[in-house]
Formats: structure tokens, sequence, C-alpha cells
């Protein structure tokens, strides 16, 4: 690969052939000079003379270290860095981020890695752009170049799960980048050697969403059998001593004293639980109580806990005895028109000016699916900018069947859909009922300017405007 006079810090990541040559050979230094046993983090960082924080970025694949660092962490190894084994990375300067975190990047850096990016992208054959595209429903998987970064969120997480007995509280509405987040920080617990238990709640039958014993032995049977271990749940289980106590007792004396290294279990969509306000309540009554003992107890601060969900909770009369004060909680933001243009050239469109980001952003604002749903179309369909935001203000166009799904909701729920149509319908500052404001905020339908409470984007307003206009009031 041809260097570039000037290239700075961060600005290069590993590609997949020299992750996976780096994974070899760290895996066969395990088995000779470390009895087979994975590399603690604390290990690897010695190793290779580098920060923990710049592990974190070499092993997530989208936040760039220096070609030094790389060389160093090669050679730990035995290995001489070879072009083949990294590229260049562009890192826009998409949010401004905590300055005692040390991630903000430099503006010579950014403006590098921008006039490259375009050199390694928009130039490209379109016949090559098109093997990449997909219609973008779902998580970005790993290897996809149309992962955005929303520094510093990724750090924070990757720094987090690290820590002994951890706690991390991922929110935001639907289609925001959860679940693309999520995967990322599996696969990075998965290359500090770390097991992983991906459990989507909506999966869990609704008997057990009503009785807490039932609910505790499922999350139980689940962690053991993912990690290839007997449940034995009746040996390990007395429901006289309650199944909180017991469900303590088979975390710290049965499940976590087997491993040798930490397990992330992440609970998906936990809105499920919410509908039971006390099982709600209990169960992470449970996590808090788990959360405190394992302060101490190095068998539970094995354990590392990962709650995705999207609506505002309510069950917690008492803020003390909330389980979201503690741990890490992280919100998702919509994207920065930094962002909105750094997606856009990696989709292959040269929007050098701001005036189409302008445009696209002036209808669906930065919502993350919106905004990918739309690049697709511009780079897959034959369709304008002008056409699509014309199309999508008269009847829905390319984003109709996601605003069906809403449509849908609303539907099921009338006091909500009334409650909307002031917000769609009305210029001026309105007040909601605080519960009503934070479901339809956490269905994503509205954000704050301040104390106002408007629709999320023009795209909401226009469709739900017509739509509600139904709706007796």
């Amino acid at each position: 690969m041809k260097q570039f006079k000037g290239t700075r810090k961060r600005g290069l990541v590993l590609t997949p052939a020299g992750l996976q040559r780096l994974q070899a050979a760290i895996l066969a230094v395990e088995k000779t000079q470390n009895k087979g046993d994975r590399f603690t983090l604390e290990e690897l960082r010695v190793r290779m003379n580098v920060s923990t924080k710049t592990l974190s970025r070499l092993w997530s694949l989208n936040t760039g270290v220096d070609q030094k660092t790389l060389k160093l962490c090669f050679s730990a190894f035995n290995l001489e860095l070879s072009s083949e084994d990294y590229t260049i990375l562009n890192e826009p300067n998409n949010t401004q981020s905590d300055k005692s975190l040390s991630l903000s990047v430099d503006t010579e850096e950014v403006n590098l890695s921008q006039s490259l990016y375009t050199d390694l992208f928009v130039n490209q054959d379109r016949e090559e752009l098109e093997n990449l595209w997909s219609y973008p429903d779902g998580p970005v998987a790993l290897d996809s170049p149309f992962y955005v970064d929303r520094p510093p969120i990724e750090e924070l997480v990757y720094r987090e799960v690290t820590q002994p007995g951890s706690v991390i509280w991922i929110r935001a509405p639907r289609e925001m980048g959860k679940s693309s987040l999520v995967l990322r920080l599996l696969a990075f617990a998965q290359m500090q050697g770390y097991h992983t238990v991906n459990l989507n709640c909506n999966q869990i039958d609704a008997s057990c969403l009503t009785d807490l014993n039932k609910l505790l032995r499922c999350l139980c049977w689940r962690v053991a059998t993912e990690l290839g271990i007997d449940p034995k749940l009746n040996d390990n289980w007395n429901e006289e001593i309650g199944c909180k106590f017991s469900y303590m007792l088979y975390l710290k004396s049965y499940l976590l004293k087997q491993i040798e290294s930490p397990v992330v279990f992440v609970l998906n969509d936990v809105d499920s639980f919410f509908e039971h306000p006390e099982i709600a309540q209990e169960l992470f009554a449970c996590f808090r109580s788990w959360y405190e003992a394992a302060r101490q107890d190095t068998n539970l601060q094995m354990l590392r806990l990962v709650v995705v969900y999207s609506t505002e909770v309510y069950v917690w009369q008492d803020i003390n005895h909330s389980p979201l004060n503690i741990g890490l909680p992280i919100r998702l933001s919509e994207f920065t028109k930094g962002q909105v243009k750094y997606l856009a050239q990696r989709h292959g469109l040269n929007w050098s000016a701001d005036k189409e980001v302008k445009q696209l952003m002036s209808l669906v604002g930065g919502h993350p699916a919106l905004i990918r749903i739309g690049l697709y179309y511009l780079c897959c369909q034959a369709i304008t900018l002008e056409n699509l935001i014309e199309e999508a203000i008269a009847n829905g166009g390319i984003y109709r069947y996601h605003l069906w799904r809403h449509w849908s909701i609303l539907q099921e729920k009338p006091h909500l859909a009334k409650a909307y149509a002031e917000v769609v319908t009305k210029k001026e500052n309105i007040s909601l009922n605080p519960v009503e404001a934070h479901k339809l905020e956490s269905l994503g339908l509205i954000r704050y300017e301040g104390d106002r409470i408007v629709p999320r984007c023009e795209l909401y307003r226009a469709y739900f405007e017509k739509q509600l206009s139904t709706i007796e009031k």
C-alpha cells in the first residue's frame, strides 16, 4: 500500500487478513508459552507495550491507530507488518468527545483521511461498489463499510465491559443502531477471550414473565447452556430459601465457578419485562443485588451484564432502588451532518458540498435507519434525491413500510395516537402527559427542542398529519 506523507496517529485499521494473521500468531504463542490459556487484556497490553485504550481501538476494526502501534503489536508476536495487514480509515469528526478521554481527532488527520477516503471509495468502479450494497435491514455486519462510529460510545462500552462485574445500559428507539453496537461489543469481548451470551427477551415464554422463579431459572439455564455447562438447576436451586437467593447462589457457587474467563451476558429487548411491573422490579432488583455483591466477590465479577432497551422505565417509584443508577448508561443519538456525509461517501456518492446532506436530513433528520434506506435507494435504484423527498412527503415513498409499522402501533393505542396528533398538527408549544410523551419518544416519534415537543423529523410530521387527521379529537 502506498504510504502517504503526513498520515498521523489513529489513521489505520487492520484488514480481515491482518486481523486473522495477528490472531493466529497470538494463538500460537498462547499454546507454546501460556499452556494454551488465552492472554488477558492486561497481559496483551504489557506484551505489546501499548495501552488498553489502544488495544480497544485495534480490536474494534473501525477506529484507527498509527502505523507505529501496528508494528509494535505485530512485532510482539514475531510478525512483520505488511501493506496487506492494514488499510487507511476515514474517521469523521462526528461528535465532540469528552476531552478528559482524549478522544478528539486532529483536524489535519480528518482532512487527510477524508481525501484518502474519496480516492478509495468514491472513485471505485460501480460494479465493485454494487457488491457491497444490500438492503439495510437489521444490524450492520461486522465487515460492512457502512457502520458509522459515534465517539466516544464505542470506546466507552469496550472499556467498561473489561471491568469486573460491570453493567452497561444501552437505550435508544428501534432502528437507531443498538443491535449494530452490541454486535461490535460482542466481537470485542470475544477478542479478549471472553464468553458471550446474547439473549433476545422476546424469545422468553410469556409464562415466565409472570413468574419470577421461572424467569430466573430460564435465564440461568440459557447462560449455562451457552457456556456448555450442564445446568443442573434442580440440584442447585432451593426454592425454600427463595428464588432470588437461589439465583445468586447458583451464579456464585455453581455456574461462574466453572469458568476461567468472564461472561458477557446481553439481554436484548427487555422492554417486554416492563409490561409486567412487579416482575420487572423483582428481576432488576436481582441484578442490582448481584452488581453490589460483585464489588467483593471475585466469582460474581466474572459476569458482565449488558441490558438493551428502548422504552422509558416507570416501574421504579423509589429511585434509590432503581437499577438504572448503577453501571454505565449509554443513549444512542442521531447521526450528525458529518456522519451522514461520511456514510454517503461510503456509498460512492460524491457529496463534496453540504447541499445534498442538508436536503436528506431536512426530510429524515439524522435517523440512522432512514438515512441508510435513503442512501441505498439513491445508489441502487433509478431515483434522484429530489424525487425521493417528493414521494416521501406525498405518500411515504421508500419509507412507507417503516411508517406503516409506526402507524399500526398508534392504531392499537388510541390515546397515544391522539397525543401524537396534537404534536404534528399544532404549531405552538404543547404540553403532553409525561408518560405519553416518554412513550412517543421511546418509539422514536418525537424529540425535544428545549422544552418544546416536536415530531422527530419532517417525514413523520407530513405523513402522520394526514394519517391522524381522521382521528376524532
